[in-house]
């Protein structure tokens, strides 16, 4: 996903844009692909394990839901333990507790052990590997740092293209336990990532100034007056409406293709081509959102995305053959990049960059809530009837109202918050934004001088904290 997460690293550390930088790319793309591609991919055991322990579609379906919800809900604790113990010992701790919830959760003899190890465990060492692995991301890009977020968030569908397939290959070789487990070995890797975030260390003459910065970053880390702001109530309840009917096509249509008695191969191949058209989408429509004209309506933008992805559900539900999800597949994986690419960007916009770190912290936590009951509720509703087609109806009647709030909502909260910026530093970014394309090396060096100055001109308002990340979908 097109993420980005403001750095609250020490000032006077120049981001090296390179060189072992992208060491720490590489450890960040394949954090993000574990992260965001697990919870979808591990739903191709979901049919041995109802066969397993006699339980129902919405009984497996809670186990995606607590992956996603564990790393949506737990950006403020992550937040704490990177400013106690820093970056690198707490995605070490996350690799050994993702990889540990798998390997137990292959000798489970019930489901609420599987909800607590492969869900839990293995969900909150996802969580302290994610957020910490952006962090230094941005610590070590800059000027590339646009760039160095989109091929990291191009992890998300590469691997959901691989992990997929590999799932159901384990599946058929050794079975769902065999198959925990082998992720779970897997899993480790992410302590390797871990191993790549080296910090930067900074220079001694800004041990002075960083020390007021870091004691007033601990007193604050979450500012909850951007409840005030009209707008940012309006995108966080649109995205919370969202994000109950976003996850739950990924997480059924695999099982919708084998009850429609296609191959399990075949049939865990449809989330290989849902990530493939994903990888292309999110960063073709980031350079789209980043055009001139586009960036200021970027809000509409995002609606009209929403409106893609839920019309892509309704058309969805009338699939009868395999062809008939394989076009689903395509479109919704068009239209899934589309959101992941603009939800952040758009909530950016909205709040600016001052209140940005608190904000999206609020709002995955309500984020949180709706995932952990969307896929559920749409598996009780399968156990109910007995038909694919009313859960799709359902999921993109719930993605579609979401658009709709936050097109209306935008015409009386969100176009006058874009409109007037109210801060100094927001009417300050607003106006580099458009001398971004045209300026010259010497115009960039005066910018960063007038920032830095800007910056001690105003130590209170830049020393706090930003440490949740930007993730999408």
């Amino acid at each position: 996903m097109g993420a980005v997460v403001a750095d609250d690293g020490p000032s006077g550390v120049k981001a090296p844009d390179g060189g072992w930088g992208w060491a720490v790319l590489f450890g960040c793309f394949i954090i993000t692909g574990f992260s965001y591609a697990f919870p979808k991919a591990v739903s191709v055991f979901f049919k041995e394990l109802i066969r397993e322990f006699g339980i129902g579609y919405s009984d497996t379906a809670w186990i995606s839901s607590i992956l996603l919800a564990m790393l949506y809900g737990t950006g403020p604790l992550c937040s704490v333990c990177v400013n106690r113990f820093g970056c690198r010992p707490v995605m070490l701790v996350g690799g050994l507790f993702a990889s540990m919830g798998m390997v137990i959760a292959s000798f489970c003899t019930s489901i609420v052990q599987i909800y607590l190890t492969a869900g839990v465990i293995t969900g909150l060492g996802l969580a302290l590997n994610f957020q910490p692995s952006l962090i230094m991301l941005n610590r070590y890009f800059d000027k590339r740092r646009p760039l160095a977020n989109g091929l990291s968030a191009a992890g998300s569908p590469v691997f959901l293209c691989a992990l997929s397939p590999l799932g159901q290959i384990l599946q058929h070789e050794y079975g769902w336990r065999g198959g925990f487990l082998i992720l779970g070995g897997m899993l480790l890797n992410c302590c390797v990532c871990g191993a790549l975030m080296r910090p930067l260390e900074p220079p001694k003459k800004s041990d002075a100034t960083k020390e007021p910065a870091e004691k007033k970053a601990k007193k604050k880390l979450l500012d909850f007056s951007v409840f005030k702001d009209g707008g940012f109530v309006i995108y966080t309840l649109a995205a919370s409406i969202m994000v109950l009917g976003l996850f739950v096509p990924p997480v059924f249509v695999v099982s919708y293709a084998k009850d429609l008695g296609y191959q399990d191969t075949k049939a865990a191949f449809l989330l290989t081509i849902l990530g493939f058209i994903d990888i292309f989408a999110r960063p073709i429509c980031g350079m789209v959102a980043g055009l001139k004209w586009v960036r200021p309506r970027c809000v509409y933008l995002f609606s009209f995305a929403m409106i893609f992805n839920g019309f892509t559900d309704l058309m969805g539900s009338m699939s009868v053959d395999y062809a008939g999800l394989v076009v689903f597949c395509i479109f919704f994986g068009i239209s899934y990049g589309m959101v992941g690419a603009l939800q952040f960007e758009v909530l950016m916009a909205i709040v600016g960059t001052q209140k940005f770190s608190s904000a999206i912290g609020l709002v995955l936590l309500a984020e949180a809530m709706a995932v952990l009951i969307g896929p559920p509720s749409a598996g009780k509703l399968l156990d109910a009837t007995g038909r694919y087609m009313f859960v799709f109806i359902i999921a993109g009647i719930e993605v579609t109202t979401s658009a709709l709030v936050l097109a209306l909502g935008n015409f009386f909260c969100i176009k006058k918050k874009t409109e007037e910026p109210h801060t100094k530093e927001e009417a300050a970014e607003r106006e580099e934004l458009n001398k971004s394309e045209d300026k010259t090396p010497e115009d960039a060096k005066v910018d960063s001088i007038e920032v830095e100055q800007f910056l001690k001109d105003e130590p209170e308002k830049n020393g706090e904290v930003v440490t949740n990340p930007e993730t999408c979908v």
